[in-house]
Parts: structure tokens; sequence; C-alpha cells
């Protein structure tokens, strides 16, 4: 018994470690069998060559559980899948982005008494056209949404100046119009599926993948790519019209109306590696209901016809996950993929490069033009540039980047839970659904609701920007995107009321004494100036208040200014002067010389920087 208590060490790891051990276990256990350690000796050889083994072994080993944990995992393979498992989508490039003008030559016509341009001769430029740096044939860029020159608004302003001119009049006008293009190329790739293979895979092996642009079916239905394929709804989004919505008469609404959809043909996408994104696809039969891979225990007795199989059929649980709750496998159909690739650091062209167009499916938006000649000139006057350079680029995630972007992805979970998350979660809805400007959140107000009235635990005041960069007070339409919005992102028994914050219009007025030999004129324009930033929008919330303490050390700083008399704060009110409806008073809110916000939330601001702001220059 005492011969099977020997010693073991455990904690032996590499091949000295190993042929020590393996020597000295021989010496204790033994000494009378073999006693003959040189190096060149048969017992040293097996010795040595277990060692050797066991070295690899435990190399491989520790190799393996050091793969298992995302801080200390070096192959890339593994950190795409914990990635995923965290969350958090790997980029294996990131697009440049770049506004690109667009312009076109118009005949001018009379009309009216005076020249106008003739806009029967307009060109509709299709989504997705491709432009080319002309220093580099493989940087390309493709604008989003499509360009109709015979449109202008403020949402899609068309730039008109006359171009050429004949004995004082114009005989061409030039239209602009500006669109964002993204550094990416369309490619397309089809998959083939004969029976329905539950939660088939199929692979785009190529680099710089940026992203699915759609898949469509041999059949014309759509299938949408989903987060998981648990998820059976998606947002659609839908040119916001006349014909979509009857009552879209303001110039500065969203462009497009968000809409919940709910999808059986779908997948998900996954970076194996950064050269392999693999689509998975559902389980569902196409044929088939629910009901009959698995049977609803309330229709069974019934009288049904089929009861009596239904009865003595056993169904294994396993059915539950090929139902249609996983998304619905393709079955005997081709899938068209268009895809994007490009993006990384060599997409950020510099300026003045994007002038190649791809005018392949350009045509004029009426086509009935008589005159063929000048159709042809004015459609070779079509060009294009960008006077800035394309920024954004960015090859993919390194190694240390994807660990540490996985980890901080697991800690901001798409949810929303406390009044931060809602408010980031608002503040990044996509600007196409309508921008909120400015956010702020209150716990409900119990009180303000009628008896019946079911209460939100949430009270969600916004604001958005005008096209002049001045406040405004949402719309219903992005209200209710934004309401569609967060229902995505909120717990199931939450509910928010989204409200319109209070505008405040101000003016400022104040008194400073400058030094003798300061230019009065130029220190008083560099105390605007002081202040316009100070109020800049970008820098103000709801209910932020106002210090007059910082605006007297902001003066004080001002180069020129030798001492700060006074600051009034005053209120500017009435919309026939262009400024908020509301009134405010301003030195009853004044306490320890803070002018302190409204019980009801709201934000100051300074509409008219130019004329609020006055300074005069007096005695010491």
């Amino acid at each position: 018994m005492a011969d099977l208590n020997r010693d073991i060490r455990y904690i032996d790891r590499d091949f000295n470690s190993f042929r020590d051990a393996l020597i000295q276990y021989s010496k204790t256990y033994f000494p009378d069998t073999y006693n003959d350690f040189t190096d060149t000796s048969t017992g040293m050889l097996f010795m040595e060559m277990a060692s050797y083994v066991g070295d690899v072994m435990s190399f491989y080993l520790d190799n393996q559980i050091q793969e298992t944990f995302i801080q200390k995992a070096r192959q890339q393979e593994n950190l795409y899948q914990m990635s995923y498992l965290l969350g958090y989508e790997p980029k294996v490039t990131t697009a440049a982005t770049v506004n690109v003008d667009f312009y076109q030559q118009l005949p001018a016509k009379f009309e009216g008494g005076e020249f106008v341009p003739d806009f029967d001769y307009c060109l509709l430029i299709p989504e997705n056209t491709q432009i080319t740096s002309n220093l580099n044939s493989n940087n390309n860029f493709i604008i989003e949404d499509p360009i109709d020159f015979s449109s202008s608004g403020s949402l899609d302003p068309t730039e008109v100046t006359v171009y050429q001119v004949s004995n004082g009049d114009p005989t061409y006008f030039l239209l602009k119009k500006t669109r964002k293009a993204i550094s990416a190329t369309i490619n397309t790739q089809t998959f083939t599926f004969s029976g329905g293979k539950r939660f088939d895979t199929r692979n785009i092996n190529t680099s710089n993948i940026i992203g699915v642009l759609d898949c469509v079916d041999s059949q014309g239905n759509d299938w949408y790519e989903v987060p998981n394929m648990a998820q059976e709804n998606v947002f659609d989004t839908i040119r916001n019209t006349n014909v979509n919505d009857p009552n879209f008469n303001k110039e500065e609404d969203a462009p497009y109306l968000l809409k919940l959809k709910q999808v059986q043909r779908r997948f998900v996408t996954r970076f194996i590696d950064e050269n392999n994104l693999q689509f998975q696809f559902g389980a569902g039969a196409t044929g088939n209901t629910d009901e009959e891979i698995v049977p609803n225990p309330d229709n069974v007795g019934l009288g049904l016809p089929f009861e009596k199989d239904k009865m003595t059929t056993a169904f294994s649980p396993l059915n539950f996950i090929f139902t249609n709750t996983y998304g619905i496998a393709p079955y005997n159909t081709t899938l068209t993929v268009r895809y994007l690739t490009g993006g990384g650091v060599e997409s950020n062209v510099e300026s003045g490069v994007l002038t190649n167009l791809d005018t392949t499916n350009f045509r004029f938006i009426n086509p009935n033009i008589s005159n063929t000649n000048l159709a042809n000139k004015i459609f070779n006057s079509i060009s294009s540039n960008n006077e800035l350079a394309a920024d954004g680029g960015k090859d993919g995630d390194t190694i240390e980047e994807l660990r540490l972007n996985a980890m901080g992805n697991f800690q901001n979970q798409l949810r929303t839970v406390t009044k931060e998350d809602y408010l980031i979660r608002a503040l990044s809805m996509p600007s196409n659904l309508g921008t909120i400007s400015k956010a702020y959140a209150l716990p409900a107000k119990i009180d303000e609701y009628k008896p019946g009235e079911l209460p939100t635990i949430l009270d969600l005041y916004v604001l958005t920007y005008n096209s002049a960069g001045q406040l405004r007070t949402s719309s219903q339409l992005i209200k209710q995107n934004l309401a569609t919005y967060l229902a995505e992102y909120r717990m199931i028994n939450d509910s928010v009321k989204i409200k319109d914050a209070f505008i405040i219009n101000i003016g400022v007025e104040f008194d400073v004494v400058v030094y003798p030999n300061a230019n009065n004129s130029e220190t008083i324009t560099r105390c605007i100036t002081a202040l316009k930033n100070y109020f800049s929008l970008d820098k103000w919330q709801i209910n932020q208040p106002i210090l007059f303490k910082d605006l007297y050390i902001l003066l004080d700083k001002v180069e020129g200014v030798q001492t700060v008399k006074d600051v009034r704060v005053k209120n500017l009110a009435g919309e026939s002067l262009g400024y908020s409806e509301y009134g405010y008073d301003v030195a009853g809110a004044t306490i320890n010389d803070v002018v302190y916000p409204s019980i009801d939330p709201m934000i100051f601001e300074v509409k008219f920087p130019n004329e609020d702001l006055k300074g005069r220059v007096v005695p010491l």
C-alpha cells in the first residue's frame, strides 16, 4: 500500500522541470533498477522524450486556456467569437465619408420677362452612383441618396448661379447639389439553395467588407439582416412624401418615416476572420405552419379532423427551434447579396480628387427632350468635386482594440434603464429619422394624469435645430419616430412620454471700462465674440442656469478690458420678432447672481447673437 502513495508533482510544466522530476522519481522509487543518468544512456533518452512531449502538451494546454479569456486571447478567430458573445461586432474596415458637390448646366429660356433656367433639362442621378478618385482608381465612393436637380428645399437645397452670359443676358445656369459619400464599392454574390436546410450557412471570402447592402431572392422577396435570429422586428424607413404623410408641410421636418416591420426572411452575419463573412439563415419551413411542427395544446380534443393523430403522435422537444421563431430557411431559391467593400486609411482621400463619375444610369427628368444636341451638351456638363478631404477611414480593429471594444460594449448594452440611457439613445437616433438636438429626462409627474390614464415612468423633453442652427420644438413626426425607436430598447413595462422643452430667448448687455491705449470698438467686438462662444448652443443643455460670475470672468479676460462694470440679462419674446413666444421673469429667477431655469424644463438661447449681444464702453 505504501508504494501506491507516491509523491507526484503537478507544478512541473516545462522540459527541464519534467526532466528533473523524472530523474528524481527514478532515484526515489527505482534506486536498484536504474541508476545510469548520463546524457547518452538509453534511460535518459526515454526520459527526455517524455519531457519533450510533456512540454509540448503543456504549451498547447496553456494556450488553449489562455484563448478562453478575452483579456489574454491573442488569436484573431477566438477574439472574434468572444466579441460576438459580448454583443460587439468586430470591424474589419471603416469607410471614410465626405461631402461631394455635384454640378449640372442648364440652358436659359426667356419666361415672364426674364431669363430663367430651363428645368426640362434637369438630370436625375440615382442612388449608389459611384465616384472615383482621379489619382487612384481603387478609391471608390458612392452616394446613398439620389439627386434630383429639379427639386429644391431646405433639406435638399439646389444652388443656382449664372454660368455663361451673352450680350449681358444669361445663356446657361449652373446647378449645384451636395451629397454625403462613403468610400465603398458595391459587390454582388449569389447563394443557391435547393432543399431547406435548417440554419444553413454561406460565406463571402474577400477583404475589407464594410457591410451588407441588401439581399433579395429569385422570387423578389427581401431578406433582412438582424442582430440575432430571435429578433423578428426590424426598422424600416420610408421616404416622407405627401403621399405617405398628407400633413407633411414643414420644410425642416424628418425626411423619413420610421416603421417597425415583422419579417420571417432574415439572416445574421458574423466575421469568422478579417477576410471571411459568414451568413446564417433560419430553420423554419415555408410550407409548414408552426402548429404542424409543435401542436397547440389548446386545439387537442376539440373535434378537429386530425385530433386522433395529434393525440397519438410523439413530437420531439427539438422541434421548437425549427418553427418560424428563428426565421425561415431558404428553399429552392437563389439569393443575390449586394455588399460593400472598401474603407481603410487609404480611403481618406485629399480634397479635389473625386471627379470621375459613373454616368451609366443618369437620365433626364423629362424623357421627351427634342433637342438632342443640347441634351448631349447638358449631359456632358455633369461634374463632381469634394471641397474637403475625406476622413473617418480606418483599418480594422487591432487585437487590442478588439479586446477593449468588446469589453466596453458589454458594459453598455443595448438597453434603456436609467435616465442617462434614454438621453444617449435619443441623441443617437439616426439623422434620417429626424435629429434630436437637446434632450432632458425627468421622472413622470403622476399628478398630471387623468383618472384611468396609464402613467409613464419618464418624461423625455426634446428640442431640435432648424436649418439655421437655432432651436425649435420637434415636430410630431420626429417625436413619433423617437417613440418607435426607443420602444425597441426600453424595458417592456416602461413607458416614456415625449414632450417639448421650453425655449427662452435672451439678450445680454454689458458695460466695460477699457485700458487707455485700447481701441474701444475692437474691444467691444472681442467681448461680443467671447459671449457668442459662451452661449453657443453646442455648449448649452436644457435646465442649465446662467452664472453671472462666469460672465464677469469671461469679459474680464478679454484683451483691452480693464474692468467689467455691469452685465444684464433680459428676456426677448415675441413670434412677430422672430423669438420664442414664451416670456420669462429673469429678475425674479435670479438668486445670488444665478439665473435659474423654471420648474418646467427649458433652455436659454441667444437666438440672434449679432443683435442680442450688446456692449458699451463706460468711464471708470
